[in-house]
Formats: C-alpha cells, structure tokens, sequence
C-alpha cells in the first residue's frame, strides 16, 4: 500500500501530514536521486498554482533536491500541462508541479513529470516512497560546489504559449470570436488570456485576479455559474472554464449550457473520424463516460475503450495501444499527437478549431451525443476499505443491476483523492435511477460513513 501517492501525485491540506514542508523536502530528495541518471550536471523544473502555500513547498523541494546535487529550475505559477513542456524543452531529468488541482486553497499537492513530458507510472512513484522510509539515500550529501543551484526561468511563459499554438495550422485564427475565459484565479491568469488574444479571439477575462486564497472559490471549472453568466450577459460564442492548475477545462454554450466532456469528446471523435485522422479509430474515456457518448460512437464505427478514472490511466492505454483522443467527463482531454498530459488551453484551441472551420456554433456540435441520464452522488466516508470486501454494499449493487434490468449501469468507486465513495447511476428514466442511486447511498453511509 502507498501511503504518500494518491492517484495524481501527493495531496492534502497543506502543512499537514503528508503535504509538510519536511515530506517536500524529503520528496525532493528522493526524485533528485531517482532521476540522475545520465553523465553531467542535472536539472528539475518545479512550477506551482497561485496557492499562498506554494511558497513554502517550493521552497522546500529546491532545499531537497538541492541537498542531492541537482540544480532547480524555476518557472513560477504555470499550468501544469505546461511543466510537462517545459521539462522536454529544457531539457530537464524530470519536472515537479506543486498544485492540488480543482481543490479550495488550503489544500495542496505535488506531482512529478519524468524527462519525457510524461506523469510517473505507479513502480516509479512506490521507488520515490520506497527511497524516502528506507533511509536509503540519508548518506548522500555532496558538499562544497557539488550542491545544487535554483534559477528563476523568466521566458517560461513565452516556451509555452507558443508550444499550445503550434497544436493549430498556421493559417487557423479566431478572428470574429468572442470568447469569455474563466482562469479559475489559477495557474493559468496569465497565458490562457495572452494566448487567445495572439490567435485574434476577442476575450473578456474572469477569475484572474489570483489572491493566494481564491484559487477555484466560486470560480472555474468547479464553479462554472459565474461564466454562464458572463457569456449570456456579454453575447459570447463560448465560455471556456480552466480548473486551478488548468489541465482541464469545462466548455459552456453561447446558450450560457455546460457542455459536458462527453459531449466534447464526441465532438472532437466525430471530427478527426471524418478526417481520418483518428487513430484506430478508437476513443478512450473511463467508467464514467455516458452511454450516450458509447452510442454515439458505436452509429459512427468508433470503438470506445474504458479505462479507471484519472488522466493517467487514459494516457497509460493510449500509450500503449496507439490511441491518441482521450477524455473524461471532468473535462480532462488527452491529445497524444499533441501532449503527454491533459491541458485545459490546449483542449479550448481544438474546439475553437473544431468551430472556425466548420463554422458552426457549440451548441450545434453538441449534438454529436444525446446523454443518457446519469446520477452520481458523492458520499463522505471515515475510511476506505476495498469495496469488494463490504457485502452489504455488493448485495446493494446486484439488486440494483436486476432492477435497471440491462437498460442501465451502476458504479461505486472511491474518489482517488478524497475520502469520498462516488455512487454513479445510469438509466432511461430519471426518478428510478435517482432513486436506486440514494438507495446505494443509504448503504455506503451505514457500512462506511
């Protein structure tokens, strides 16, 4: 059992066990160590979110990683997508983003990159605890000008923006686009806006007056009501709202209507088929995506293919099979021709794209998938046992497969980052899946709560 990594790196309530100061240095240390692997001096990118607790991580990871010999290179509050980038393109041995995501500001979290762009598979991430509780590396301490050094990176943000504006023609520009962008008081204040105003968009900003402490409040992709205000009111085309640290992004309507990822993703699905540019003409989504995006795949002669909830695990079987469009209902979109990871900005150019050349509006691509409907309700848990070993609940899940009796689907899984059971319910008819699915929460509450 991992006891420091979750499903997207190490997260929780910052200057509280594990997210401390001293487990940041000792995890410094430890990825130091991990990634000199090739003859010279040895670099690692940390960037972080506009969390007021960002100083303090930062801070600690460039002592530790400095303690092993190995410079730190710093960027600053940027994306996370965007330190997948900049570790290739400076060429860095690995890159470190200190962000707890969609998370309220007194969380925080730390996830690592390899050289390649790409997230930590799972054995890379046990090796990082294993070198930290074993004390293995307590002994190493160069000294004298074998210590390592940090430098401020100041053309960081020009490095990125022009890596996301490279994923579009050179002739495509969003000349006659209004566009209204929520950066979520995040990560990506700064660039999301610049971006868009390069490419010709006209663009009215919210959410990008970051304070330390209104990161995600009331704001982004976790709170999209402000935008569909603010695109109704200001006679948008779209609204595009970036999550904290901007590696997702929730798309809304000139309607002022969210647009789920699943609708996206058909959209996109559907167009690189015409293209003939989707690779195996597969899609990869997760155990959440609705059955409405699997039909609406299926009409077209696309196979969708399901993985574990988590960009990584999409990113995990593209890899390996060859597939290169991903995305998940939360608005993570993978576009492995383009990216190691998911990026919110990146994902909005393709849209916008998607839109310029087919001169149609969001809302009109939004009927590439009908929506099946779906609940899902989040349960606070005390604990998180395996599942399969509560019988009351596994009872709980067949009587309510019989009940939907094939015209529908259930899934109660752990949140891979809170101490949540998410209770998922999909059907035909609305008031019998809400109604199975707080049956299933009645049980998760009695045996786990």
């Amino acid at each position: 059992m991992r006891k420091l990594f979750g499903t997207d790196g190490v997260r929780g309530v910052a200057n509280l066990d594990p997210m401390t100061s001293e487990i940041a240095m000792q995890l410094g240390r430890a990825a130091a160590h991990l990634f000199m692997r090739r003859a010279g001096r040895h670099q690692i990118v940390i960037g972080k979110d506009t969390r007021i607790s960002g100083y303090m991580l930062e801070s600690a990871l460039t002592s530790g990683i400095c303690s092993m010999g190995v410079d730190v290179l710093l960027v600053g509050p940027m994306p996370t997508p965007a330190i997948a980038v900049l570790t290739r393109s400076l060429r860095a041995d690995a890159g470190v983003m200190i962000s707890a995501s969609h998370n309220p500001y007194q969380d925080n979290g730390i996830k690592f990159f390899s050289g390649n762009g790409f997230k930590l598979p799972d054995e890379m991430e046990a090796r990082i605890e294993e070198l930290i509780t074993s004390n293995e590396i307590a002994h190493l301490r160069p000294t004298a000008d074998a210590i390592g050094k940090a430098y401020r990176i100041d053309d960081a943000e020009g490095r990125y923006i022009e890596f996301v504006k490279r994923s579009l023609p050179k002739t495509m520009d969003f000349k006659g686009l209004k566009i209204v962008v929520d950066c979520a008081n995040g990560a990506a204040y700064k660039v999301a806006p610049k971006v868009l105003r390069e490419l010709g968009a006209t663009v009215e900003v919210i959410g990008d007056r970051p304070n330390g402490m209104n990161i995600n409040a009331g704001c982004g992709a976790v709170h999209p009501e402000l935008l569909q205000q603010a695109v109704c009111e200001r006679g948008a085309h779209l609204g595009v709202a970036l999550d904290g640290d901007a590696d997702r992004a929730i798309f809304v309507s000139e309607q002022g209507r969210i647009l789920g990822g699943d609708h996206i993703l058909a959209m996109l699905a559907l167009d690189l088929h015409r293209q003939g540019q989707l690779a195996k003409q597969t899609v990869v989504g997760t155990v959440m995506s609705n059955f409405g995006l699997e039909r609406a795949m299926a009409t077209a002669g696309i196979t969708l293919v399901r993985t574990a909830v988590g960009d990584r695990y999409m990113l995990e079987r593209m890899s390996a099979d060859g597939y290169t469009l991903g995305g998940e209902q939360s608005g993570h979109f993978i576009f492995l021709d383009h990216h190691t990871t998911g990026d919110g900005l990146l994902s909005a150019l393709q849209v916008l794209s998607l839109m310029k050349r087919t001169d149609k509006s969001l809302q009109d691509l939004a009927q590439a998938m009908t929506a099946v409907p779906q609940v899902l309700l989040n349960v606070a848990v005390a604990k998180k046992p395996d599942l399969a070993t509560v019988p009351e609940l596994q009872q709980a899940i067949r009587e309510s497969e019989q009940r939907l009796n094939g015209s529908g689907r259930v899934l109660v899984r752990y949140s891979g980052t809170e101490l949540l059971v998410r209770v998922m319910v999909e059907g035909e008819r609305d008031d019998q899946i809400r109604d199975v699915a707080n049956r299933l929460v009645e049980v998760v509450k009695a045996h786990l709560g």
